[in-house]
């Protein structure tokens, strides 16, 4: 991977916090509303750590595979982030 692994842990472990709190929160019947609040707070830090993830691999990866991978790498790339844009996009 070629994101920076600190941030990427540091995020990670934010949510799985975040995912313990709501865990709780549910078991204790807390109010709808406060729980999916919690639920998109967590969301949106994994759709941070996510981009960042992406940012890299299309910085590094893909970068070094349009300048010197053959023509079957480049493709096998395009395709990829087609299927990631298609998947985030679904989302």
């Amino acid at each position: 991977m070629k994101a920076d692994p600190q941030l990427i842990s540091r995020l990670l472990k934010t949510a799985r916090g975040q995912l313990d709190g709501i865990l709780k929160m549910v078991e204790e019947d807390r109010y709808c509303m406060d729980i999916s609040a919690q639920l998109q707070a967590t969301a949106s830090i994994l759709k941070k750590a996510n981009t960042e993830v992406l940012r890299a691999h299309v910085s590094s990866c893909v970068r070094e595979s349009m300048e010197i991978g053959t023509e079957s790498d480049r493709n096998r790339k395009i395709d990829e982030l087609i299927t990631v844009i298609d998947r985030v996009t679904r989302l």
